[in-house]
């Protein structure tokens, strides 16, 4: 299969459902690949590690209900200086 840059997918699920997605990125954060494709389409491969931003969104509007979860990490962490500036005052 060909290698993907993005992955996109969006259904109408049940909980039991959305629990086995949630449960699967899980798993796949704890082995440190998460592999995303649909049937004949090519694979995402994601490798997360190191420190990661995590920003969890919640609403409540008159017709619906929602929360989003996203996760972020960069896949070359910048390295920083480990001492501490000279500073003259």
């Amino acid at each position: 299969m060909k290698s993907k840059t993005e992955f996109k997918y969006e259904a109408l699920l049940d909980v039991d459902d959305i629990q086995d997605v949630l449960k699967a990125l899980s798993k796949g954060l704890s082995k440190g690949k998460l592999e995303f494709s649909e049937e004949k389409e090519g694979v995402l491969t994601l490798d997360p590690k190191g420190l990661m931003r995590l920003k969890v969104t919640a609403s409540d509007d008159e017709d619906s209900q929602q929360f989003e979860v996203k996760v972020r990490w960069e896949k070359r962490p910048k390295r920083l200086n480990k001492t501490a500036p000279n500073i003259v005052s």
